[in-house]
């Protein structure tokens, strides 16, 4: 059982890594094979075709998405609000680290197959959807601190927003400036969305 289900995972981290850099159709199965050493029957063997693998892929990030990017972010501060930005600074290095070249790959996926792929499109819609609602999550823990009405589905989903823009034009210009300030307004935004304090 062990065995299998190593090699299964190995094939689908393969995948992951080669559709994020070479994108999903420019990828092939004999690829994945040379890159995991797997032959090509043992992968028919997990997956009768790329879309199916495609989609263990879209599924892996799923299952990922609270271990391994929101619950290292939130560990970081206390603050709700603050845990919600430092999920969009952890893109940020991811940016930054990769020399410019990451892009997010569920964003990715999206533009490429999103419309062609109806199985692909409800796993990517479900990424995303988890994605909004892990960062609503903590902008619902400080709604005490917000103006009353307002759209917190709607705030998290321009956090989304925010960080697929700001990492495509930092990609594209091998910069972080264009992040940085992509950041700084949605900080400005969500400011004015804040209780006025109260003069003492």
């Amino acid at each position: 059982m062990g065995k299998p289900a190593g090699t299964r995972r190995k094939i689908v981290e393969s995948a992951m890594m080669l559709f994020a850099v070479d994108g999903f159709e420019r990828t092939s199965l004999a690829d994945i094979a040379a890159d995991t050493g797997v032959r090509g029957g043992s992968i028919y063997h997990f997956f009768g075709t790329k879309r199916e693998l495609l989609e263990a892929v879209l599924e892996t990030y799923l299952e990922a998405l609270v271990p391994h990017v929101m619950a290292p972010a939130f560990a970081r501060s206390e603050d709700p609000i603050e845990r919600a930005f430092a999920v969009l600074d952890d893109y940020r290095e991811r940016v930054r680290s990769t020399a410019f070249r990451y892009r997010c790959p569920i964003g990715s996926l999206a533009l490429e197959v999103g419309g062609e792929y109806p199985a692909a499109r409800a796993l990517i819609d479900r990424n995303f959807a988890a994605w909004r609602g892990a960062v609503r999550g903590q902008l619902e823990a400080a709604r005490s601190r917000f103006r009353p009405g307002v759209d917190l589905d709607g705030l998290a989903g321009l956090f989304l927003t925010v960080m697929e823009g700001a990492v495509m034009q930092s990609v594209a210009e091998a910069s972080a400036a264009p992040f940085d300030a992509s950041i700084a307004q949605l900080r400005t935004y969500v400011t004015v969305l804040l209780r006025k304090r109260q003069r003492t």
